[in-house]
């Protein structure tokens, strides 16, 4: 993408930002709490590049006339300030060129959503399933650090500590846009407590994360979806054997089955089989997508595929490895304490500039 174009993009977007300015000021829209909400959210997420356009506009002014100034001066004290305030001019002209190409990437709609979370122990037996649970621990210690909430909706025990599977929803500030790429097949090196010969061993958990599906994200049709109920089992005593409470939803068009039994109500069941019905669902056609997507560009990091392995940790070596970006860093004790950050911003950034060399192709 040429400069040219660019900036016809910028200006585009500074014309929105007008409009919507005087749309959320019309006492219509104030009186429309949806439709302002709706109106003053896309605002606000278009005020950073607006006003970073805006600077590079003043920026490249003030270059146009120091570099006129310099034509016609004589006095060499102001040329002196001149060639002083131009060259600081032309470095932030540059730097916000690439602040602006950054900003023109084109946002994903569910950054900012809240997310459920499945993790699974995968290949491994026991091991797989103690690694599942260490990987829960990760992830609650990260959010905690983010100040979000973490809310644990269905979960399956093994004997041994860990789990077969456990679902979380965790609700905060952009939640998705830092866990999205966390999608993937983790695989876990160690020797398990119960290995008295000392061997490492090889196992891995799955995690998916899916966006929370919104009403005007996914329209299910209730004619779609078979819903069965049944009595829990499990711990909870006479309540549990009494009455059915637990309940199955499946939804025909896709085969996607939810099993909710973790509420003591069966509408408090149905109420959070359907949330997690809804991103299933949400997702299964944001991945059809995505691999149309895929198929016409390569895209390296991804946030498709779950049978994909994504990252190695090793503990012999307190060693975390992720594949995608091939970075290493040799602090597993620190990353399972919650310590995500340097892999995360690591991933953004090379998610960012792979979509930034896209843009420049086009």
């Amino acid at each position: 993408m040429e400069m040219e174009e660019i900036f016809d993009k910028l200006q585009a977007v500074a014309d929105r930002y007008d409009e919507l300015n005087e749309l959320i000021s019309d006492p219509e829209v104030i009186a429309d709490s949806q439709r302002f909400m709706k109106l003053s959210k896309e605002e606000g997420s278009l005020r950073e590049t607006v006003e970073k356009y805006n600077e590079y506009k003043e920026v490249t002014q003030t270059i146009k006339d120091d570099s006129e100034m310099l034509r016609e001066e004589s006095d060499p004290d102001l040329i002196e300030m001149t060639k002083e305030e131009l060259n600081e001019a032309k470095e932030r002209q540059g730097q916000l060129q690439d602040e602006l190409e950054v900003l023109l990437i084109p946002k994903d709609p569910n950054d900012d959503k809240n997310i459920i979370m499945e993790i699974r122990g995968a290949a491994g037996g026991d091991e797989a399933s103690l690694f599942a649970a260490d990987l829960y621990n990760m992830y609650v210690h990260y959010a905690e650090k983010q100040g979000w909430h973490v809310e644990v909706v269905d979960r399956n025990e093994t004997e041994v500590g860990g789990f077969k599977e456990i679902v979380l929803m965790i609700t905060g500030d952009q939640v998705y846009s830092k866990l999205k790429f966390e999608n993937g097949a983790h695989r876990v090196q160690r020797i398990p407590a119960t290995e008295s010969a000392g061997r490492v061993h090889t196992s891995t958990a799955t995690v998916g994360v899916m966006p929370e599906a919104e009403d005007v994200d996914v329209d299910i049709d209730q004619k779609d979806i078979r819903v069965d109920v049944y009595r829990s089992s499990g711990a909870g005593g006479q309540h549990i054997n009494k009455t059915s409470s637990a309940v199955r939803m499946t939804h025909l068009p896709t085969g996607i089955v939810v099993a909710m039994q973790d509420e003591r109500s069966q509408q408090q069941n149905r109420a959070k089989a359907m949330q997690i019905l809804k991103a299933r669902v949400y997702d299964y056609y944001q991945q059809q997508e995505q691999s149309e997507y895929d198929a016409q560009r390569k895209n390296a990091i991804g946030t498709g595929d779950r049978s994909e392995r994504i990252r190695t940790y090793n503990y012999p070596q307190n060693r975390v490895t992720d594949h995608r970006i091939g970075l290493t860093l040799n602090k597993l004790d620190k990353i399972m304490a919650g310590d995500l950050d340097e892999i995360i911003e690591a991933l953004i950034i090379a998610d960012q500039a792979q979509k930034l060399e896209q843009l420049r192709n086009e």
